[in-house]
């Protein structure tokens, strides 16, 4: 399992350019945070902006160093992990991040993009690394691959670069992947083929998937359990349905009576997004 144990992360403002005011007050992104993810299963991380959300998700990957608590992975102390072998741990543990337009460099095209990964790690080298990549690409609906091998960013919708990126994260096989709102920069007819695949993943590969988002019209599609953020602190979790069906908490009822639709039941949704 993927566990996080009492994670918190405080930001101290610098104390330079103070010219004798004040120091600002800290900014605790994330305030004792608690949850386990096992393989084959899907956590919704869901709150407004600037509620800690993207932060979470940083600390789980290692991006960011916790102020305190932990985060466990298969039992074994993540920074451990880190700093014992890097290239180990991110072989099991990737992200993918929200602006597909900002996490790839624009100078490499789709073979590096999706490879690189491999190279670092040392895994494939010559037409094995070139089949790895056509075989992910394929996998994430980038179809047929070799179009795309030789294709730069600048050329790619924001679909597909969001599935580049995520073709990127899985080509490593990784046991955990943590998905920072992969759907929030992309059209609504976009944004259900990434759901799709997602779930795909999820049921083949036995991920377990931290889906971190706002959209909660899509997390009951997706995820089996939930927890709601605010301010950097987890006030309600569970199983989804039960969270969204009867919200304990007074926010995750105003997160709910804020949906576009008052209707959360699957009705008129696309084919193929049953609840899970």
């Amino acid at each position: 399992m993927l566990e996080a144990i009492g994670l918190a992360k405080t930001y101290h403002s610098p104390v330079g350019l103070n010219f004798g005011r004040n120091r600002p007050p800290p900014v605790h992104a994330v305030r004792n945070a608690s949850f386990t993810v096992a393989p084959g299963k899907v956590l919704g991380i869901i709150g407004q902006s600037g509620s800690g959300k993207s932060t979470l998700g940083r600390l789980l990957v290692g991006l960011e160093p916790a102020t305190s608590g932990r985060v466990t992975i298969e039992g074994q102390d993540a920074s451990a992990l880190l700093a014992q072998d890097r290239k180990a741990f991110y072989r099991r543990v990737q992200m993918v991040f929200q602006d597909p337009y900002g996490s790839i460099n624009p100078q490499h095209d789709v073979l590096e993009t999706v490879t690189r990964p491999l190279r670092y790690q040392g895994q494939a080298a010559g037409p094995a690394l070139r089949q790895r990549a056509i075989d992910v690409l394929e996998r994430v609906g980038l179809r047929p691959a070799e179009r795309y091998l030789q294709t730069h960013p600048h050329r790619l919708s924001g679909g597909q670069r969001q599935r580049l990126c995520i073709a990127r994260a899985i080509i490593m096989e990784p046991r955990y992947l943590v998905a920072d709102e992969p759907i929030s920069m992309l059209d609504v007819s976009i944004k259900w083929d990434i759901i799709r695949l997602l779930k795909r993943l999820v049921n083949e590969q036995g991920l377990a998937l931290v889906y971190i988002t706002h959209d909660l019209a899509t997390v009951r599609t997706l995820c089996h359990e939930v927890a709601i953020m605010l301010a950097g602190e987890i006030v309600e979790s569970g199983p989804v349905d039960v969270v969204l069906d009867a919200p304990r908490h007074a926010y995750t009822q105003a997160l709910i009576a804020a949906c576009p639709s008052a209707d959360l039941t699957l009705r008129g949704l696309p084919v193929g997004l049953e609840p899970v």
